[in-house]
């Protein structure tokens, strides 16, 4: 058996998230005061008790979900200390508690870098208006092809930017090109399009300004050689050596997320379970899309820390 410990981005956030781990587990709170007391605002309100319209926003949600996910691994390590995972992996803003938890770098470095990126990222979103479509029902070929095609029409940006499971892409691009591109992916056969409500046109092109921004800032960031197996999204392998995973981080937001080609690189190394930490269930939905035969389990609250504890512990989930 080998174990994949896996993180949600940007959207799995929802008001209350981490209340319960927070309760049951010291380790979990004490990520909760170290949070609030590096930046300086408490955690605690934002994730326990702010409105779901004030969370979404971009410069709440990603340094929020960090510690939620965070403190979902520190409960698992508090309560099985033995615990070690094959390999750690991110969707999107998902990498940045996989970088804490595989030793790249500390929490508060990654709540630094986590605040600075949604900062980048939000600030860039007004200055270039654009946003982002799931694609129901075609391959990710089928996608780029129509993409392909309107972007040289329209001399606009529209491209495949979240491969999340066979027949679910994500396009982002220029509000224009990416409702052209979904009338064309209508009539080539997507049996839905749906809108997602972010404020930009999160890992494309359009975000290349964010990259350069962040590329520069992670000049001074100290990345460490991973202590667990960090599996990047990005490049859909593991990176190991620090200044390569220097490079590619400065320029994640302006990559695609290839979470479907990850998790299959991932269960050809041998992984059979793969335990989602922190809210919400949307990565083991992918992964059962993606996987059929796989196992997933999850620590988001009290009962599914002890399912995935008794698992661990030789039990049965």
């Amino acid at each position: 058996m080998a174990v994949a410990v896996v993180f949600p981005g940007q959207g799995a956030q929802r008001p209350g998230m981490g209340r319960e781990l927070y309760e049951r587990s010291p380790a979990a709170r004490k990520v909760f005061e170290i949070a609030s007391q590096f930046a300086g605002r408490s955690f605690t309100e934002l994730c326990f008790n702010t409105d779901e319209e004030t969370l979404k926003r971009t410069e709440n949600a990603q340094p929020a979900l960090l510690v939620v996910c965070y403190a979902a691994w520190e409960a698992l390590r508090e309560a099985v200390p033995e615990f070690t995972p094959d390999f750690v992996a991110g969707h999107s803003v998902g990498e940045y508690p996989a970088l804490a938890a595989s030793g790249v770098w500390t929490f508060e470095e990654s709540l630094r870098w986590v605040e600075q990126r949604a900062k980048a990222m939000h600030k860039l979103a007004y200055q270039v208006p654009g946003t982002m479509a799931a694609v129901i029902g075609l391959t990710g070929e089928q996608v780029e092809a129509v993409c392909a095609q309107v972007q040289r029409e329209t001399g606009e940006v529209v491209m495949p930017t979240n491969y999340n499971a066979p027949n679910q892409i994500v396009i982002s691009g220029t509000i224009n090109a990416v409702q052209v591109a979904a009338e064309r992916l209508k009539e080539a056969g997507a049996r839905r399009i749906v809108p997602l409500m972010v404020a930009g046109a999160f890992h494309s092109s359009l975000m290349q300004p964010a990259a350069d921004l962040m590329t520069e800032a992670y000049r001074e960031a100290n990345f460490q050689k991973p202590v667990y197996p960090f599996f990047s999204t990005i490049e859909v392998r593991v990176l190991d050596d620090p200044e390569e995973l220097r490079t590619v981080m400065g320029q994640q937001i302006a990559r695609p997320v290839r979470w479907q080609q990850s998790v299959e690189a991932m269960h050809a190394l041998g992984v059979d379970t793969f335990i989602e930490l922190g809210v919400g269930d949307v990565l083991s939905g992918l992964i059962k899309r993606i996987l059929p035969d796989a196992r997933t389990l999850r620590v988001v609250d009290s009962k599914t820390l002890d399912e995935t504890v008794a698992f661990l512990r030789g039990g049965t989930a």
